[in-house]
């Protein structure tokens, strides 16, 4: 028994050597690879623009298209979409929504043929939950240009004013995009917006000329853009004759105290109004386009009483022909009063 206790003593002693030693080894081989794989897990996981610098890609605008309703300026998109890509010979492609709160998707067709459209849909928004959700924003954000369909300016308004749609096409603009519209998807663009809230049908020229308050209500603070503040569009101008009507919108903005003086922006069917980046505005199309500036108070702008207003500056501008929106030209302009709701002379 005596002899045999160094034996076995050697031997534990040879078995616990053995197995330090493969303990030694499973510890390493598990740290390597636990090491491999969490390598492997942060490269995975690490956001595309810490590899690649990756920016969102700014366009060449931000531009506008401002049609007076009635059959579109083909040609006025297709300078919209040209210019935010680079030009017309670029191969950059932008994607194209149009905006509308009813109606079809009849303008798909039509823009999907244009040079350097990547895709084009249209969106049907009318409710505030659908201008409200989170694939509609993405999609809006996403695109290089948004084109606002005619409709009621009234309905646009109560739909879309202070929601996620209107956030996200501020960022189109932001980045250099179009924004363009028709009929009252031009008129939600000035900063001071004729919103026919309070009527069911539009205003006439002779009824608001009478009593400049009656049915007559104004949105504020929705768009304001950088070219078109304390401006105020219309639109059907000449077919519809509502100079008259945008005499009163222009008075009203003073009266109220809203700002010390407004420009009208007024366009005639078939015709558009293209807002360059540097904020001179082109008429292109068949008709004219009118500026129709208010740089001092009315005489008589109450309600229920007709309208007085001496020396409204008028600019009539013909198609091909620009105005700069920057600063005002000091000649030009013709000038022409409203005597108790009446014009002095024929203002066209």
């Amino acid at each position: 028994m005596t002899k045999a206790f160094p034996n076995i003593a050697k031997r534990w002693k040879n078995a616990k050597t053995m197995l330090l030693k493969m303990v030694n080894h499973i510890i390493n081989h598990l740290t390597a690879n636990l090491k491999r794989y969490f390598r492997d897990i942060t490269t995975d996981v690490r956001p595309p623009a810490a590899k690649t610098g990756y920016k969102l890609p700014l366009l060449a605008g931000p531009v506008h298209n401002l049609g007076g309703g009635g059959p579109d300026v083909d040609d006025a998109i297709q300078w919209m979409i040209n210019t935010v890509r680079g030009g017309s010979n670029s191969d950059h492609k932008v994607n194209v929504l149009v905006i509308r709160a009813a109606g079809d998707d009849d303008y798909n067709q039509l823009i999907y043929r244009m040079r350097g459209v990547n895709y084009v849909e249209t969106l049907i928004i009318s409710n505030r939950q659908e201008a409200n959700r989170t694939d509609i924003f993405d999609k809006v954000r996403n695109a290089g240009v948004i084109f606002f369909a005619g409709g009621d300016q009234c309905e646009y308004i109560r739909n879309w004013k202070n929601t996620k749609l209107e956030v996200a096409v501020k960022s189109v603009y932001d980045k250099g995009g179009a924004i363009g519209g028709t009929s009252a998807g031009a008129m939600i663009q000035s900063e001071y917006i004729y919103d026919s809230c309070a009527c069911e049908d539009s205003i006439e020229s002779a009824e608001v000329l009478d009593d400049p308050y009656r049915n007559v209500t104004f949105t504020y603070n929705f768009f304001q853009w950088k070219y078109l503040r304390k401006t105020i569009i219309d639109t059907h101008f000449d077919e519809r004759k509502r100079m008259g009507r945008i005499m009163v919108f222009i008075a009203r903005q003073i009266q109220d105290g809203v700002s010390a003086t407004a420009l009208g922006i007024a366009i005639s069917e078939e015709t558009s109004l293209l807002v360059d980046k540097y904020g001179i505005a082109k008429v292109m199309g068949r008709g004219a386009a009118y500026f129709i500036l208010g740089d001092h108070p009315p005489e008589v702008c109450q309600p229920g009483t007709p309208l007085t207003f001496h020396d409204y500056k008028i600019w009539r501008v013909p198609r091909g022909e620009t105005f700069d929106l920057n600063k005002l030209p000091s000649k030009g302009y013709y000038l022409r009063s409203v005597k108790r709701g009446r014009f002095d002379s024929d203002p066209y």
